[in-house]
C-alpha cells in the first residue's frame, strides 16, 4: 500500500458540531429512549448498558460537542482494476467537559470521510476522570488528570502526569487537540515511538485518557 501527501487537516481548530435531528428516527433501543424523553443525560446513556450506535444520540444529550480533524491522509492501493485512491481522516470530538472520542474511517471525498469520522468518534465517546493530583497545586479543580496514566497504540507510548493549573498542555499539537477536547487544561507529558504517525499519536493519547477511569482508586 503506498500513501500519498498527508493533509494539514482545518487550520480553524476546533468547530461545533450542529446538526439537524428534526428528521431523525431512532433504530436502537438506546435510540427511541433518548428520543422519547426518557434517558435524557449523557451519564445515563453511557451507564445504561445499552450500547450507543446512533451519533445523534450524542447529538441530543451532548448539543456543545465540538469536533477537530487530526488527521488527512491519500491512500493509494493497487486493485486488478487499476489504483484506487481513498482519504483516511482522524477526528477527535468533544465537549472541553469531561467527555471525548476518537476515530478514523475512508471514503472517496474528503468532505464525506470527515463527516463519517465525527460520527465514529461520536460512537467512541467516553467519559474521564479529571482532578487535581499535583503535589505542586492543590487547588481542587478538576484542570488535570487525577493521577499519572499510560497510553500506547503502534509504536506510540504516552505518559500523562498531573500539572499545577497555570501551566498549559506541554505535549505536541496531536494530543493537545485531544486533551483540549476533553477538557484537560494542565498536564505534563513523557512520549516515544514513532510520533510522526498521527493517528497512533492520538489513539495513545485516547488510551491513555480511557486509563483515568479504568484505574481503580
Amino acid at each position: 500500500m503506498a500513501r500519498g501527501k498527508r493533509g494539514k487537516g482545518r487550520q480553524n481548530g476546533s468547530r461545533a458540531s450542529n446538526v439537524d435531528l428534526s428528521d431523525w428516527v431512532p433504530k436502537t433501543k438506546l435510540g427511541k429512549l433518548v428520543k422519547a424523553g426518557k434517558i435524557d443525560t449523557i451519564d445515563d446513556a453511557l451507564n445504561s448498558g445499552l450500547p450507543i450506535r446512533e451519533s445523534e444520540i450524542i447529538d441530543t444529550l451532548l448539543p456543545d460537542v465540538k469536533e477537530d480533524v487530526i488527521d488527512i491522509n491519500m491512500v493509494q492501493r493497487m486493485t486488478d482494476s487499476g489504483r484506487r485512491v481513498k482519504f483516511r481522516v482522524c477526528v477527535v470530538v468533544g465537549n472541553e467537559d469531561g467527555y471525548v472520542g476518537v476515530a478514523q474511517t475512508k471514503d472517496l471525498q474528503v468532505g464525506p470521510a470527515i463527516a463519517k469520522a465525527a460520527k465514529a468518534a461520536k460512537l467512541n465517546l467516553i467519559k474521564i476522570r479529571r482532578g487535581c493530583g499535583s503535589w505542586e497545586c492543590g487547588c481542587g479543580d478538576p484542570h488535570t488528570v487525577p493521577f499519572e496514566v499510560t497510553g500506547k497504540a503502534g509504536s506510540v507510548k504516552i505518559v500523562l502526569k498531573s500539572a499545577p493549573k497555570g501551566l498549559g498542555l506541554v505535549c505536541g499539537e496531536t494530543p493537545q487537540k485531544v486533551l483540549k477536547l476533553a477538557g484537560i487544561d494542565d498536564v505534563w507529558t513523557y512520549s516515544g515511538g514513532q510520533e510522526r504517525t498521527t493517528l497512533n499519536f492520538a489513539m495513545a493519547t485516547f488510551d491513555a485518557l480511557k486509563a483515568t477511569v479504568t484505574m481503580k482508586v
